[in-house]
């Protein structure tokens, strides 16, 4: 069995758990409040400023034995750097104050999320922070463009505050192809045990981000 199928095997069940989340459920069929889809943008922005950086941090982590995966992170960096600009036009595009948003805090649940990944690369094993790339992109590819489709038609916004979903639903389908091989590649068990590890922790920390947002 490749590497990339003992993945999704391992972390099936933490999987299922997160796509049990009734703010998720209600996301995908379009049936939450604008005050919500604000919420969830702006925790978004908050993990999502962290990408590039974390990204870099991953990067010059990796010892010169995984020469071959620093490669493929500087790939990631060219692909992701940016991104968070996007969430913020949203917002204002729904009518929020994307400016007093870009310099407010977190909520504990997004902050402990990236406080994991940080720890994760500085701390634990740097190839561990792919369980993270698993976590986002697999989510993104599985709910990101129907849930955007949905929202909009319910909240009658124009597809403007959209971009970050549509974006990310398209472009994370070609992610996770790469990510598949880059996985695969991955032949040291205790990188592979790091990334499952990391998985399975990410599965429950994204998900306490959604469990945090108010429905009403």
């Amino acid at each position: 069995m490749s590497f990339f199928s003992q993945l999704l095997t391992a972390t099936a069940e933490a999987k299922k758990d997160f796509e049990q989340i009734e703010t998720l459920q209600r996301g995908i069929q379009g049936e939450i409040s604008l005050a919500t889809y604000q919420i969830f943008l702006t925790q978004a922005y908050y993990h999502v400023r962290h990408t590039t950086p974390l990204l870099m941090a991953c990067g010059s982590r990796l010892p010169q034995s995984h020469e071959w995966l620093r490669n493929a992170v500087a790939e990631y960096i060219e692909e992701e750097v940016g991104h968070q600009e996007w969430i913020l036009d949203d917002l204002a595009v729904t009518g929020a104050d994307s400016q007093k948003i870009r310099h407010g805090q977190p909520h504990l649940t997004t902050e402990l999320m990236v406080a994991y990944a940080y720890d994760t690369i500085m701390r634990n094993n740097p190839v561990g922070f792919f369980g993270m790339v698993l976590v986002l992109e697999g989510s993104s590819v599985s709910f990101a463009t129907h849930a955007a489709k949905n929202i909009q038609t319910k909240l009658k916004l124009t597809e403007k505050a959209f971009s970050y979903l549509n974006s990310h639903g398209s472009l994370d389908i070609e992610h996770m192809d790469f990510f598949k091989n880059l996985m695969n590649k991955v032949k040291d068990k205790s990188d592979q045990q790091a990334i499952i590890h990391a998985a399975n922790i990410f599965y429950k920390l994204y998900g306490d981000i959604f469990r945090a947002i108010p429905l009403d």
